[in-house]
């Protein structure tokens, strides 16, 4: 019986064990994850806001992984031994015939002072603290900003930033006490989200201004204190710090022979192939794709990546050379809590659709419809 093991379970790793199974329900399908459930991160941004609770992000996988019929390994991943068919844990070893890392970035924290800021893409636990913090204020500064990974371009999250703080800024008017409050958005990129597109840009630029938002933008960051944000272009006071540090590989690639990038993440071939490896493939945050200077890290990406994953790592065991490859393609809505702007790009297009209450409601939507298949 042919063993496949997937390390993860988030977006593209749940992608690749439903596709695994579709394709063949007498593969044996072995997941190695800390815990047995999905954090829904896109809807994360609703918490500190109070339209949603850790409850309603958080699904529990037991159920999903018993009709899949997959074997559930609690642990972590540590390392890999014999090119790849031996997953190493902390409760011991994972045999396989073929792999599929799905496991995720981890957040570069080497910015002094970053204890100070609160990274609420790390999980349900930090956009709970935001909440918490947020409901404590009566008045202050709130600082939000994103960095990249100067070695690995696509290795950033600064999306979920421009969510967190117009959802904040629009609560605040809700509540009756905007004006107390002071946001300011930093990051060392000139034109932030231009990862979007130049359309994305001018309209975030706009949405900012026209929400009294203050910009800090263009300067490299120094670090960070309880109540200061330093900048080499600057320095301002800031009673809570929301900041998205770039990513890099996990740890645990460190104990493998795995090819990596110059950012740290598994270098990846267009088949999602880790480069030269005999049936071991990447999706998601764990890799480096070839792509556009643009190809997003999102759940949309990784969700791509591990279907041309899964097709390829199949037809490798049929003597087939991986031929499959993923669209570039970046899809959002960037909500502010009532409204959304819709954003999308791929290789020969990019569109931007104005702010709408339309787009809130669509990206409500499709949170349940994403989530049916997992509940």
């Amino acid at each position: 019986m042919t063993r496949i093991t997937v390390i993860g379970a988030g977006f593209g790793a749940l992608t690749a064990i439903r596709k695994l199974r579709a394709a063949d329900r007498a593969l044996a399908i072995d997941v190695i994850a800390p815990k047995p459930e999905l954090v829904y991160y896109p809807s994360t941004i609703w918490i500190p806001t109070g339209l949603r609770t850790p409850e309603d992000v958080v699904v529990d996988l037991k159920p999903f992984f018993e009709r899949q019929g997959v074997t559930y390994h609690p642990a972590s991943a540590t390392g890999l031994k014999d090119g790849g068919r031996v997953v190493l844990t902390d409760a011991g070893e994972v045999a396989n015939d073929g792999l599929i890392i799905a496991s995720g970035g981890r957040f570069l924290k080497k910015l002094p002072g970053i204890e100070h800021a609160i990274t609420p893409c790390e999980g349900v636990e930090a956009a709970v603290r935001i909440r918490d913090r947020l409901a404590e204020m009566e008045g202050g500064t709130i600082a939000f900003g994103f960095a990249g990974n100067p070695k690995e371009p696509a290795a950033m999250r600064g999306g979920p930033i421009f969510e967190f703080m117009f959802g904040i800024d629009q609560h605040l008017r809700k509540r009756g006490d905007r004006d107390r409050f002071k946001l300011v958005f930093f990051t060392p990129a000139p034109k932030p989200g231009n990862r979007l597109g130049p359309k994305a840009v001018e309209g975030l630029l706009r949405e900012m201004k026209r929400r009294d938002i203050e910009t800090h933008l263009g300067h490299k960051l120094k670090g960070f204190e309880a109540d200061k944000v330093t900048t080499e272009g600057g320095e301002f006071a800031a009673d809570l710090i929301v900041f998205m540090p770039g990513m890099t590989g996990n740890a645990w690639f460190d104990n493998t022979d795995l090819p990596r990038s110059d950012g740290g993440l598994l270098q990846a071939n267009a088949s999602c192939q880790v480069a030269g490896q005999d049936k071991v493939y990447v999706a998601g945050d764990s890799g480096s794709f070839p792509g556009p200077d643009w190809l997003p890290k999102q759940a949309h990406m990784a969700d791509l990546q591990a279907e041309a994953a899964v097709a390829n790592l199949l037809g490798e065991f049929q003597g087939k050379a991986p031929s499959h490859t993923f669209k570039s393609e970046l899809i959002c809505i960037v909500d502010t809590r009532t409204s959304g702007i819709l954003v999308k790009r791929t290789e020969t297009r990019n569109v931007m659709l104005p702010s709408s209450p339309v787009f809130h409601w669509a990206k409500r939507a499709f949170e349940w419809w994403y989530l049916r298949p997992y509940r």
